[in-house]
Formats: structure tokens, sequence, C-alpha cells
């Protein structure tokens, strides 16, 4: 497959695999792409298959990240995605060691994952089978993977602020979120005004627009995040009826 590499010259023209054909997000889409536009100066890099699917890979210096972690001299992987048909044909593998290749002058690459396969997390089987391994944790699932280009630098690891991965005093439901998500913007603003009314349960909406602002998070994955009465919930988008299955599950 044929990668192309987005930057500021081109992003207008190409898409960015998420999103770009759902109507109900295409404020979040262009709210996506400004991110990015912006992040491209501090080094960022957005690469993907010349594909109208989710074939891309995404990483910039872990310093600028909008990721809780200490990794000073390390790059920080964001969102790793390859679906349907190019699923299974190493494209991944692909991506993955161009982004290995591109940061050999580092410390090594970081990625936030979980103990087991969940969305919008990097596929830790995956990275581990590739020379990644785990150097820290946070509350409830959270992993952060690391492969070192050099040994003897200093392990990646969370910042300590999350490590409780809680809300103390707060009611009904309080969420997290940024633009570097399509479909954060559309559903955080939409569809829990909904869960708010159905639940008649108060809502604390905390869009963090920028690097400094997510120590303002207590979990590990600032992208979005939410929390019922100051306890974590998911980290997963909702709606009215995936909240319902979530308040089933934790009926006694």
């Amino acid at each position: 497959m044929n990668f192309i590499q987005l930057n500021q010259n081109n992003i207008a023209n190409q898409h960015i695999c998420c999103g770009f054909s759902d109507k109900k997000c295409s404020a979040g889409y262009q709210m996506k792409k400004d991110w990015l536009s912006k992040e491209f100066e501090k080094g960022y890099v957005f690469r993907k298959g010349d594909v109208r699917h989710k074939v891309f890979i995404e990483y910039g210096p872990a310093e600028e990240s909008w990721y809780p972690v200490d990794a000073a001299g390390y790059m920080m992987l964001g969102c790793f995605w390859v679906a349907g048909q190019y699923k299974g044909k190493g494209n991944g593998k692909a991506l993955l060691e161009d982004c290995l290749k591109d940061t050999e002058h580092t410390n090594g690459v970081a990625v936030l994952s979980s103990k087991k396969k969940m969305p919008f997390l990097s596929d830790a089987r995956f990275l581990k089978m590739n020379g990644f391994e785990v150097c820290d944790t946070a509350p409830p699932f959270f992993e952060l993977l690391v492969r070192k280009n050099k040994q003897d630098a200093p392990t990646p690891k969370f910042m300590p602020h999350i490590k409780e991965n809680e809300l103390p005093g707060e009611k009904g439901l309080t969420v997290f979120y940024t633009n570097q998500c399509v479909f954060t913007n559309y559903y955080v603003n939409v569809e829990y005004q909904n869960i708010s009314k159905e639940f008649n349960l108060p809502l604390e909406i905390i869009h963090i627009k920028s690097r400094e602002e997510i120590t303002k998070v207590p979990s590990a994955f600032p992208i979005h995040n939410v929390y019922l009465d100051g306890e974590f919930l998911t980290h997963e988008i909702l709606t009215v009826k995936r909240f319902k299955k979530l308040m089933a599950k934790q009926k006694p």
C-alpha cells in the first residue's frame, strides 16, 4: 500500500480516516484537522494509507503530547488504526516500522494501551510482539508501553495526578474531552445532553484545549473520559443506549 504523510500543504485536500463520511461529526472532523495543523509545527506526524478507510498512525514528541506522561526524549504514539479489508495484510506492521525508523534518533517510542484490547486504545498484544513492553500502569486498566532505542534512557511513566483516577465530591456526569478525536465534539455536546435529561443527571463538560490543561484530567486518556458521581465510568464514547447498558451492569 502507498502511504501519505500529511502536512500543512496537503491536509486541506486529504481525509483523516475517521468520521469523514459522518455528517453529524463534520464539526469535530474539522476540529481534528485544525488540531493536527497546529501540532505539525511541533513535529507531529500523521501517516495514512492512500485509501478511503481507517489505515493510519500518528505520533509526536512526548514533551508536546496531550497524554499525561513523563517521557523526555521519546516519541508518543497516538491513534494507530487499521480496519476493515486492510487488516491482516501487513499494513499495521508497515506503518509501525515506518514510525520506528523515523524515531531511531530518539530515546524510543511510548504508547498508551490497556490490559485487554479496548476501543480507542492501541492493541497491546500487537505492540508487544513488536518489541514494546509495559513500563507503567494507571487505574483502572491503562498501561504505558515503551520500546527503547537507548537502554540507559529514563523509563517513561505516568504523571502522578492520574494514579487515583477519581473526582472526589463531584455529582452527576463529568466529561473531559479534546479535539484529538473527530467524534468527541458531537457526542459530548449532543448525546450527553440527552443522557443528562433522560437520567436527570447534572452534567459538566470540560473541554481540554492545551497540553497544559491535561493536569485537570484525572484519567490517563484525556481525549475523552466520563465520570459518574466522581468515579471513572468509561473512556469510550457514549450514547443513551450505551449508557443504559452500563447502568444495568452496575446494578446489584
